[in-house]
């Protein structure tokens, strides 16, 4: 059986994407419920998301010196913690992202590794081979001086 056929990394990865869902929710309910979480953390981000939002709608429409009202505090929260739930959700989709292109990244690096280091082995095993050749090249040569050096017999 081959160890590496199964993607545990991959279905690791769908865990922690299909896991950060619900706990964004928690962590929505918990901003809604805490002062300091919806007055710190969620109010000031939604506001300039509406603020965003209604300028460039106003500037599309032409409405170019209209002055924007701020969200209420209800809504601002809800908005702000949707926002909030949403960046962690696509933080979490994004750091899978970033540690599925590494592992993919080493994977090709040990691959690339071992075909310099089998190149490298067959280069040295082709230098050794030529050298022998070379030798055994010499040897049949002086093999055939030496046969050239004893006299033919003659006949009689």
């Amino acid at each position: 059986m081959v160890v590496g056929a199964f993607p545990i990394a991959k279905l690791l990865y769908l865990g922690v994407r299909q896991m950060s869902k619900p706990v964004a929710n928690r962590i929505k309910a918990g901003a809604r419920r805490s002062e300091f979480f919806k007055n710190y953390i969620c109010l000031p981000p939604a506001q300039l998301y509406h603020w965003i939002e209604m300028r460039t709608k106003m500037r599309i429409m032409g409405f170019r010196g209209a002055t924007i009202k701020p969200l209420n505090e209800e809504s601002a929260a809800e908005l702000g913690a949707e926002l909030l739930g949403e960046a962690i959700i696509f933080l979490v989709g994004g750091g899978c992202m970033v540690l599925e292109y590494s592992r993919q990244a080493a994977n090709s690096r040990r691959k690339e590794d071992e075909q310099n280091a089998t190149i490298t082995s067959l280069q040295t095993q082709i230098a050794e081979l030529t050298l022998t050749t070379e030798t055994l090249d010499a040897q049949l040569r002086e093999v055939n001086r030496l046969l050239l050096s004893f006299p033919l017999p003659s006949e009689k």
